[in-house]
């Protein structure tokens, strides 16, 4: 059975009354974009975040920061220093939800000169985050990027292949980003393999976060495959209320 989440990304430094709006617009939950007001280590943050979740029904899951980090960087302190970032994330995330987005890491200037290490770096990095997870009852799930071609895992093989056979990693498909580099139809055969779904629409150019139907994306046919291979938590992202209300519309017309 699906479920719809809501999240927003453009909300991060809003004051936290926009969320009881989620549940009046139809969605069972609210992912956490754990940025801004809504770091989850900081303790007034988390303060704020658990009077939502007892005061309504909604269920949680969390996306990790990823401003300013990269699991893929070879300046070694950074690279420690976002592994320890997105650790510290799961460990409070794990207190409300077993389930926690990561972005993989990008090829920065130098990295662009070792790309093989690059990709070694991100792999272990995974390693080390998997087994954090497991400890912490959580499934890290690794996200598929955007159009840049400086980002790792946008192709669905490269996004397979990072991910398999770590313990405590999985995958968040995300055909908002797959449209991006016009692949929505490349992940699609393989969205029962995805731990974690996020939709949300643009013209195929960049990551516009647009409500759904707003942009390219044809939403009888994904809607159609997702619901006949995928069971779980879906995520529409958006940058309001209002256009979590316009999603929902499509959404309720092309997802059982």
């Amino acid at each position: 059975m699906l479920r719809p989440y809501f999240s927003s990304s453009a909300k991060v430094w809003d004051d936290i009354s926009w969320v009881y709006g989620i549940e009046d617009a139809g969605y069972a939950g609210w992912e956490i974009v754990g940025d801004g007001n809504y770091k989850l280590d900081r303790p007034e943050c988390f303060r704020r975040i658990e009077e939502v979740i007892t005061s309504t029904n909604l269920g949680i899951t969390v996306h990790a920061p990823y401003g300013d980090l990269n699991l893929a960087t070879l300046n070694d302190p950074i690279w420690h220093e976002s592994i320890r970032q997105i650790c510290t994330c799961i460990e409070y995330a794990s207190r409300i939800t077993d389930r926690v987005t990561i972005h993989p890491g990008y090829l920065s200037p130098l990295g662009k000169l070792m790309p093989q290490k690059v990709w070694e770096l991100q792999k272990e990095a995974l390693h080390q985050i998997g087994k954090f997870a497991v400890e912490h009852s959580v499934l890290a799930c690794l996200e598929n990027m955007i159009g840049i071609k400086e980002f790792l895992c946008r192709l669905p093989e490269e996004l397979l292949g990072m991910t398999e056979g770590i313990e405590g990693i999985g995958m968040t498909f995300d055909f908002g980003h797959a449209n991006t580099i016009g692949k929505v139809n490349d992940f699609l055969p393989r969205v029962g393999r995805a731990s974690h779904l996020h939709i949300h629409d643009n013209h195929g150019m960049s990551d516009e976060h647009l409500a759904l139907g707003d942009g390219t994306i044809n939403w009888e046919t994904v809607g159609k495959k997702i619901s006949s291979d995928y069971s779980g938590v879906i995520v529409i992202e958006g940058r309001s209320i209002e256009e979590a209300k316009k999603s929902m519309t499509v959404y309720r017309k092309w997802f059982a």
